[in-house]
């Protein structure tokens, strides 16, 4: 009998047969996910995407591709998924690394959709930095100091596009038991306690 051929499904994805280890990284503005990030890379040996670092990095780079995100940006539109995956896919393939965590995206279900068929990726699991949004509006109005009243507003903003847009990823990745929901209210020692013990399985093996 034909051993079945799921091995294959994996293997050839958009990156040429690379086989990689995806975490998908969404929490609201200021629930910490950049330090954890951070952390995550250090001691797990992740390499951390960025969707906006890329976009922002394709811009800088003055390619035609950067200055139509440019116009789309400065106009309030929406990147395209596609032009973003493109980004991710590209940074994916370069590095030497096959373990990735993505930063802020998918951004809503378009995002989602577009990614799992464009590269044919599945995440691994999703970490979700749940934390209550006063404790947020703190955090950023303490790091923009002087500038509270003009600050509020925009912030509340976010919070709503945040809750429209990314809540139905998670919520669609909680449907496949995929979410690890940290508690991102907390000290952040506290919380890097809760990411190591969902990491745990991926640190690298020592020699």
């Amino acid at each position: 009998m034909d051993a079945p051929a799921v091995v294959a499904e994996v293997t050839e994805n958009m990156l040429g047969g690379k086989k990689v280890t995806v975490a998908f990284v969404l929490g609201g503005p200021g629930s910490g996910k950049g330090t954890q990030c951070t952390n995550i890379v250090e001691h797990f040996g992740f390499t951390h995407l960025s969707a906006g670092d890329l976009l922002r990095a394709e811009i800088k780079s003055g390619s035609e591709n950067g200055t139509m995100i440019d116009t789309m940006i400065k106009e309030g539109k929406i990147v395209p998924s596609e032009v973003t995956i493109k980004l991710l896919q590209e940074a994916m393939i370069k590095s030497e690394n096959d373990k990735f965590l993505i930063d802020g995206f998918p951004r809503n279900e378009e995002n989602r959709a577009a990614f799992e068929n464009v590269t044919k990726i599945s995440p691994a699991f999703v970490l979700f930095f749940d934390c209550a949004e006063d404790e947020m509006e703190k955090r950023l109005l303490g790091r923009n100091q002087g500038r509270v009243d003009d600050n509020i507003e925009t912030i509340r903003k976010r919070f709503k596009v945040f809750v429209e847009s990314s809540l139905p990823v998670i919520e669609y990745y909680s449907s496949k038991d995929k979410v690890k929901k940290i508690d991102a209210a907390k000290p952040i020692p506290e919380v890097f306690e809760g990411v190591k013990a969902i990491f745990a399985p991926y640190a690298p093996k020592v020699k």
